[in-house]
């Protein structure tokens, strides 16, 4: 059984309490399963090489939480609770919570009083008087072609990202569609794809509706751990690999550009297809030089590259684009058609209005001040919990911070009574679709759509929240 891999910190919390925490992650994870028969204290005392007391006093703790159930003579069992897979919301279900009189540090979308409405309604006007009733027809499936070289010539300017001509580019209705383009485009049922662990619960359960399996690689601070990639490229010969190489989501990080180079040369060797999802590059709060994978895939090979821009912009505008390599160009159009014809050729036409006039720029430049202001304060708010032995990455970009929690907390838990007190987060949970030792140890906290009194409120709920945990 499992349970005999547990290695004690004797720096951290009682061992009493670090088996608990084990066995409950064992229980939380589905390795020990309803039914399954615990070691008697002795047996388990001896293969740890810790006094029986401690194990009597874990597995107090156990039943007390309703985790295992003690049958006179016969010894400890586990109960029959869900999973925390069963009881954990997904991102969007947290993101869109109907839940107003809540602070909702879920969601990821702009607050809508710092939509750009009136100079969006200009280009909206202006494409009306110029193009008439056209405005309103359909669209090439592949999109707008103006509006695509506009996006080129946008995306080659900020990150050097190349391609061809305008036909690498393909517009979709938001990154979410063009992720289940990729899936329906290069995935059949058995298929394997690799993505980063934790990752974005939205293109995992893309992944699975078409059957794919589903294997995860961990992050180390600059990028996915190398080693391991490879030797799961080797195993499980994926058709994708997923990535999130800036201010990824959930856990901030940015890819080195070490890292990006090794990656490319894996996906050469090894002839396999990198998604490369970016909807944060442009946050960046400190003029880091942003590289994008995609720029250094210069023969536009292995890098299907794609931008989503909801969260600067209008989420509900549902605009976003992929640069293609040429070799899937007919596939992803031929795909894109079968879906929905094509995107709203209003609002490309206006998009591209908008990026020919330069309110595009007017407005990035804008949107990176407000969430500067917010990051910075919700900075600030969190250094206050490292009373608690609470961590976190300072990422210096993006929309998120993602905080490490005590041994002693469940994020799980956490969620649930910061809910119960009026605010919402997400436990990590939802981002581990594989088993993970921290699955259930981090929160993600989004500042995008609150403003900076609900950032004070939100952050003194969960400083009180964590003081009834600790």
């Amino acid at each position: 059984m499992s349970i005999v891999s547990i290695q004690f910190n004797e720096d951290k919390q009682p061992k009493y309490q670090q088996l608990f925490e084990h066995i409950k992650y064992l229980i939380m994870s589905g390795e020990l399963k309803t039914g399954d028969k615990l070691p008697t204290v002795r047996n388990l005392s001896q293969t740890l090489s810790i006094n029986s007391i401690t194990v009597v006093n874990a597995y107090r703790q156990l039943e007390n939480h309703k985790y295992i159930t003690a049958k006179k003579g016969s010894g400890y069992f586990i109960s029959n609770i869900k999973i925390q897979k069963e009881e954990t919301p997904t991102s969007s279900d947290l993101g869109m919570s109907t839940d107003t009189d809540a602070i909702n540090f879920a969601s990821a979308t702009p607050h809508p009083s710092i939509f750009p409405i009136e100079a969006f309604k200009e280009c909206i006007n202006d494409v009306l008087e110029r193009d008439k009733g056209f405005a309103f027809g359909y669209q090439e499936s592949n999109g707008f072609k103006p509006l695509r070289n506009s996006i080129l010539d946008y995306l080659n300017k900020t990150y050097n990202i190349w391609a061809k001509d305008e036909e690498n580019l393909l517009i979709v209705s938001g990154a979410q569609q063009g992720i289940d383009l990729i899936g329906k485009a290069l995935l059949n049922p058995g298929d394997y794809v690799i993505t980063e662990n934790p990752t974005y619960d939205g293109a995992v359960a893309v992944f699975k509706s078409r059957g794919a399996r589903v294997v995860g690689v961990n992050l180390e601070e600059d990028g996915l751990d190398m080693v391991d990639l490879e030797k799961k490229i080797r195993i499980c010969k994926p058709k994708l690999i997923y990535l999130m190489t800036c201010y990824q989501n959930p856990t901030t990080i940015c890819y080195s550009y070490t890292k990006l180079k090794q990656i490319l040369e894996l996906a050469i060797k090894y002839n396999v297809y990198i998604v490369e999802d970016d909807t944060m590059s442009e946050l960046n709060y400190n003029n880091r030089e942003q590289v994008t994978l995609k720029a250094l895939d210069t023969e536009n090979k292995f890098v299907i590259y794609l931008k989503s821009f909801s969260k600067i912009l209008m989420p509900g505008l549902r605009t976003g684009c992929m640069i293609i390599p040429d070799i899937l160009i007919k596939d992803f159009t031929k795909i894109k058609h079968t879906s929905d014809i094509s995107s709203s050729g209003l609002i490309q036409r206006s998009l591209d209005q908008y990026f020919r006039t330069g309110k595009w720029e007017d407005h990035l430049n804008y949107m990176k001040e407000i969430y500067k202001g917010k990051y910075e304060f919700m900075l600030g708010q969190l250094e206050r919990l490292e009373k608690y032995r609470v961590k976190f990455h300072k990422p210096n970009g993006g929309l998120y911070f993602w905080i490490s929690l005590p041994q002693s907390i469940s994020a799980l838990n956490l969620y649930n009574f910061c809910r119960s007190n009026g605010l919402i987060v997400i436990p990590s949970g939802v981002f581990y679709e594989l088993d993970n030792k921290n699955k259930d140890k981090n929160l993600r906290l989004s500042f995008a759509s609150s403003n900076i009194d609900q950032i004070r409120n939100g952050m003194t709920i969960l400083d009180k929240c964590l003081e009834n945990q600790c």
